[in-house]
């Protein structure tokens, strides 16, 4: 386990910048593309400590070995919002903004989740809600992506540069096989739960969003949109990866396919991963 300084606040100084301002926006793009290195190393510290849940933003582990570590920075689940830790969601309350970047949006769906529903008691669905929150979790983390929220049977982050530098579509991509695998998809006898993925890289707004208990970092814009939708149109075990992110992530293999995706108003070429075609992870 690394040793810390415990006065150590990488987010010293970022509170008082006004929302409004264009300092605000600068110091929202400096936290998304790693110029700003408090966010940068803070984050690259916390993701190596051991402990799960985890903070959505900063990857501070809440509980775990790791947790004590993350108590004596001041970084424990904060009572107005447990998804993130104490400095990261002072951060997103005061700091309403954010800035528009290339990043890479990841949306993961759990596929025929009426159905399964249909065959099972509430309590059993839950279980298995939360056997996938967890698995996506741990994924996600673990590819050092923002963990935007999970609702309903869906599991959503944002690959940033600060955290992947311009591979973040890889480390998207990366995600997709690695919770494809975590899920059973593509063994012989069969999922656990099955899934389907979707990943886009493109321009989003990223920043805090919302009022009070309610704020939390998001990714706003068409990149977002066509993410959902290939994750809604993505079968069981199938990772969709928009030629954008096909092409920034080298996809250079898998089926193609062009999709009629709602509200657009030209096809979206993708290309198909699946567990038994997929190279070994980024």
């Amino acid at each position: 386990m690394p040793a810390v300084d415990p006065s150590y606040d990488s987010e010293q100084g970022l509170h008082d910048v006004p929302a409004t301002t264009p300092e605000a926006e600068a110091m929202w793009r400096g936290i998304l593309l790693g110029t700003d290195p408090r966010y940068r190393d803070n984050h690259a510290l916390l993701s190596r400590l051991p402990g799960a849940p985890r903070c959505y933003m900063c990857s501070a582990p809440f509980k775990g070995a790791g947790a004590v570590v993350a108590r004596r920075m001041g970084r424990h689940p904060w009572a107005k919002n447990p998804h993130y830790c104490s400095a990261c969601f002072l951060v997103l309350e005061q700091q309403h903004g954010g800035a528009e970047v290339e990043c890479s949006l990841f949306f993961a769906d759990i596929r025929g989740s009426t159905s399964l529903a249909e065959k099972m008691s509430p309590t059993e669905f839950r279980r298995i809600l939360d056997r996938f929150y967890d698995a996506a979790a741990k994924v996600l983390h673990e590819h050092e992506a923002i963990l935007d929220k999970f609702v309903g049977d869906e599991a959503v982050a944002i690959f940033i540069p600060a955290l992947s530098g311009d591979q973040h579509a890889s480390r998207a991509v990366a995600a997709g096989r690695a919770l494809l695998r975590a899920t059973g998809n593509g063994e012989q006898d069969g999922p656990w739960v099955p899934i389907g993925i979707g990943v886009h890289t493109g321009i989003a707004f990223v920043g805090a969003v919302g009022e009070g208990p309610s704020t939390t970092v998001t990714a706003l814009g068409d990149i977002v949109n066509v993410a959902a939708r290939l994750a809604s149109a993505a079968g069981p075990g199938e990772l969709l990866v928009t030629a954008e992110a096909a092409r920034a992530a080298q996809v250079e293999t898998g089926e193609r396919r062009e999709l009629e995706l709602k509200g657009k108003s030209e096809r979206v070429p993708v290309v198909v991963v699946r567990v038994a075609e997929a190279a070994a992870p980024a």
